[in-house]
């Protein structure tokens, strides 16, 4: 048996894409999960599967969202181990942080480093990032929301071909509570 995190992109957001989580909870078990459970609105799920392929498990869990539910949902799947692996890589003191001033940009893939080199990092402080397997860590003091670096460092063009999500600190370590529970 594997955990899995499957994290659901653009969902119950103003409103749009709703998916109901006790739905999605629901949809996963049909599809032979068992141990599902969620958290937060914002698509979030933690499961165990026989499967032992988290790429087959993000196929099917976005085909039944989509017969389900009549659009695309993108979903990154990754195991517990994974998600471990990110937690204890941040290179941020994400003890001494907020969980709000942290948050965790997951990737389909590697990030180009390339892709960043134009970045001046140094007009964007206090706000940091940093790039990890498939992760990019935002170290945004204030928050996301309104962060200068966010809207650098997360622009489309420079994560072009990657499906990506961004959680912040509280959610990865909740999940993490989840996969150890």
């Amino acid at each position: 048996m594997t955990t899995y995190v499957a994290l659901l992109r653009g969902i119950n957001v103003g409103g749009a894409k709703k998916v109901p989580m006790a739905r999605l909870r629901t949809l996963i078990e049909e599809l032979g999960h068992t141990g599902v459970r969620t958290y937060v609105q914002s698509g979030n799920a933690v499961f165990d599967s026989t499967l032992a392929d988290p790429e087959a498990v993000r196929r099917g869990l976005e085909e039944a969202i989509e017969a389900e539910f009549g659009f695309a949902v993108p979903c990154l799947v990754l195991d517990g181990a994974r998600l471990r692996a990110v937690a204890d890589a941040c290179p941020f003191p994400a003890a001494e942080l907020e969980g709000r001033q942290l948050h965790a940009t997951l990737l389909s893939g590697d990030p180009d480093p390339a892709r960043f080199a134009d970045i001046d990092a140094g007009a964007l402080l206090p706000e940091e990032y940093a790039l990890g397997d498939r992760v990019i860590y935002l170290h945004t003091p204030d928050g996301l929301g309104r962060s200068k670096l966010a809207e650098t460092v997360l622009r489309p063009s420079r994560l072009k071909g990657l499906d990506v999500t961004t959680r912040n600190w509280n959610t990865v370590l909740k999940l993490l509570e989840m996969v150890d529970g």
